[in-house]
Parts: C-alpha cells; sequence; structure tokens
C-alpha cells in the first residue's frame, strides 16, 4: 500500500532515510517502526538537522535523530474532533495504528477532507430494469457517467473523506463489480463483497456482515449521484446521538391558491398561495453498529424496514436534509440529466 513509503525501520541509517524524505518532497516526514510495524518515532529533515548539529553523523540509525513522541489515531478509537485538531495545528500526515500500535495506515490531508471512523456498505444488487437495455450485459453501478461508472464516483468520494473499509452488496452480474475493483488496493483500501443469492431488499445483506472496524456503519445504494458532505453528516448524526440517521431530500410544493385551514367545517384561518416542504428519502443512512442485529437473516428487507422498527421501539431517528446535490439514476433520463449535470456541478 502506498501508505508504506512513510515507514522505516528503526535499523535504517539517516542516509537512507534522508533519501526517502527526499522522495516524499512536500510530504516529508517518516514514522520508524520496529521489525512488527509498532511506531517507535518519527522523523523529519528538521529533526536531521538537529540531529547534525549535535554531532551525529548520516551514518548512524534513525532512532538517535526521532521525535519519540509523534501524534497518531486508534483506528478503533478516534473522533472528528482528534481531527480537527490536528488539521487546526496544521499537521498534515498523521499514522494510523491498530490496538497493538502497529501502523496500518498513513492520512494525508492534503488530500483527505476527513479520515471518518465509518464502515462503508453499498448496496449494488439490482438488476437496472428500467435502464435496459444498458444494464443486459453491465450492472446498473458499472455504467458511466463522464470517465468513471456511477459506484467509482461513490466509492472515490467516500474514499476523500478518509473512509477505508468497504462492503459492496453484489448480485446481478456481480463478478464484474469484483474484478473491476478486486480488494481495493489499487484505492488504497479494503473492499470486501457480500453475495446475495436470493434479493435481499436495501439493507437485508447487512446482516451478513460481522467483522466491522468500526461503531458507526453508512448504507448507501451505489446508483446515486451526490456531493453530499459525509464530514458534516456524521458530526450531525453524532451530536444528535441518533440511532440512526437519513439523508432526506427537501421538494417544495406551490400551491396556486388560497389554502383554507379548518376546524370541524368552520374556517379558522387561510393562506394565500403557500409552499409546502416535504422531505424524501435519499437512500444514505449512517446506523449505529449494534442496530444492524435487528436486520433478520437472508430475508428481504429494507431500510424503511428497519426505520420503522426502531420509531416503534422508541429509538431515534433523525432527518439530515441534504443542502447539495443529489440524482438517484433509476431511468434513463435520470442517466442523460447526469451526465449533462456532471460537467457543471463540483463533486
Amino acid at each position: 500500500m502506498t501508505f508504506k513509503k512513510h515507514l522505516i525501520n528503526h535499523n535504517s541509517t539517516v542516509k537512507e532515510a534522508l533519501a526517502k524524505l527526499d522522495q516524499l518532497a512536500a510530504d516529508a516526514i517518516l514514522f520508524v517502526v520496529d521489525e512488527s510495524q509498532k511506531l517507535i518515532g518519527s522523523l523529519t529533515d528538521g529533526d536531521v538537522r538537529r540531529g547534525l548539529l549535535k554531532d551525529l553523523s548520516i551514518s548512524q540509525k534513525v532512532v538517535d535523530f526521532i521525535q519519540p513522541n509523534p501524534k497518531y489515531i486508534i483506528k478503533s478509537n478516534y473522533n472528528v474532533e482528534d481531527l480537527e485538531k490536528f488539521r487546526n495545528a496544521n499537521l498534515k500526515v498523521i499514522p494510523v495504528l491498530n490496538d497493538t500500535h502497529q501502523v496500518v495506515n498513513v492520512i494525508n490531508f492534503r488530500f483527505l477532507k476527513s479520515y471518518l471512523p465509518i464502515d462503508a456498505i453499498i448496496m449494488a444488487g439490482g438488476k437496472g430494469t428500467r435502464l435496459k437495455p444498458l444494464t443486459d450485459n453491465t450492472p446498473k453501478p458499472l455504467l458511466k457517467v463522464a470517465d468513471r461508472p456511477i459506484i467509482e464516483h461513490n466509492i472515490d468520494r467516500l474514499i476523500s473523506y478518509g473512509i477505508d473499509d468497504f462492503w459492496l452488496s453484489i448480485n446481478y452480474l456481480g463478478k464484474q463489480l469484483e474484478d473491476y475493483f478486486a480488494t481495493g488496493e489499487s484505492k488504497g483500501v479494503r473492499i470486501n463483497y457480500v453475495t446475495e443469492d436470493k434479493p435481499l431488499g436495501t439493507i437485508g445483506a447487512a446482516r451478513a456482515i460481522n467483522n466491522f472496524q468500526h461503531e458507526t456503519v453508512l448504507v448507501t445504494n451505489s446508483d446515486i449521484l451526490t456531493n453530499l458532505d459525509y464530514e458534516d453528516f456524521y458530526k450531525d448524526f453524532i451530536q444528535s446521538d441518533a440511532d440512526l440517521s437519513v439523508v432526506t431530500i427537501p421538494y417544495e410544493v406551490l400551491i396556486p391558491y388560497a389554502v383554507l385551514e379548518m376546524d370541524k367545517g368552520i374556517v379558522k384561518s387561510f393562506k394565500e398561495k403557500p409552499t409546502y416542504t416535504y422531505y424524501s428519502n435519499g437512500g444514505i443512512y449512517l446506523i449505529k453498529r449494534e442496530l444492524l442485529e435487528l436486520i433478520p437473516k437472508n430475508e428481504f428487507y429494507n431500510a424503511t424496514d428497519l426505520m420503522e422498527q426502531l420509531i416503534k421501539q422508541g429509538k431515534k431517528v433523525n432527518s439530515y436534509p441534504l443542502r447539495g446535490y443529489w440524482l438517484d439514476i433509476g431511468k434513463h433520463e435520470d442517466f442523460q440529466k447526469a451526465q449533462e449535470d456532471f460537467k457543471h456541478i463540483k463533486f
């Protein structure tokens, strides 16, 4: 993986480290690890200069030059506030450690908008019947908008927010999706697959996953084109203490006449040509991981079924009104609209 360019063994010499720092250019920081990849310290050009001023030699080992207490993130236990502190302190390159302090990733805020503690499930098993004949031999998620498949736009945007643990739920022509993305290594992430032997609805396949890395799970349809701010969505989910949060799409309905407000046939007031705002389901959800256990195993089950069940149990289901672009690519006219919109909207 590309993050390993930032790692150097503690037995390496400073001369070897300088060569690696030179290759890293603007991102010139190394994280010194032992044989088991455990973090020992960090090393920058400045650390080397300070060591040389102390009459150390470039032939000496890097451990003689390192900063022994670098900032880091524990993958299983961090929050957005930690990230904001790093960004405010202008710390761009941060190592990510597992629970035994082995380096499992290095994030770079020059390229990432955030590093959200989220697992992402992308539902990509539908047949795309309304888009035939385009979907006769190609699964709908792999139909291209501009130069890339619809689903790749979604994955790349999620990656830009630091999400690196993915599950794709596949069925119809699913082998093509597996061949296209493989393990995700080419994108520096982990992509796993859940194969639906029969249709399981918009969230049923999530019940088959038992090795999530985080406490929060994002579930999204694969055929949505959006510029949703996932960090703001996540922060709203946490701050509202929701059990499930759904992206909602506002629709305004203008009534061209005065609307009477009545009580038992008596007119109490009226509104002249009012506008009403309604919210529809945007097909993107954040869910507390443990609540996915409410989903029945290997049964057809929609996300709306889970929402109804949570509401009946008195759980908090939150609406997150979208403030950006959203398009469900379900029909031919949607597909054509996506091609045009992509030319003019920033994603």
